[in-house]
């Protein structure tokens, strides 16, 4: 069983900033790419950032600018850096690997909350 666990989501006024973090075995790290989705309520899962081993990253238009991904390859841990939050960005979030091989192979956290409320 692949576990990626996320912390750091919470309660943040609007124009805050937040930082998750998701830590991934070794094994699926250092091959995959790792990404960044939410979820808001009664809405589908949409992909808010990716990035490739390196710096190739890919962010979701509605958060460029505000929210900056990076990974700690020496760490096996991604970061969401997220600024200038608003309430827009209310929703779980939640890590994903993706591996692709001949097949694709998809492992995801458990979610994280983050609430941007006054």
């Amino acid at each position: 069983q692949v576990q990626l666990v996320e912390s750091g989501g919470g309660l943040v006024q609007p124009g805050g900033s937040l930082r998750l973090s998701c830590v991934a075995p070794r094994i699926i790290f250092s091959v995959a790419e790792m990404g960044w989705y939410r979820q808001a309520p009664g809405k589908q899962r949409e992909l808010v950032a990716v990035i490739i081993s390196g710096s190739s990253t890919n962010y979701a238009d509605s958060v460029k600018g505000r929210f900056t991904i990076s990974r700690d390859n020496a760490q096996n841990t991604v970061y969401l850096q997220m600024n200038s939050l608003n309430p827009e960005d209310t929703a779980v979030y939640y890590c994903n690997a993706q591996i692709r091989q001949s097949r694709v192979y998809s492992y995801w956290g458990q979610g994280t909350q983050v609430t941007v409320s006054s």
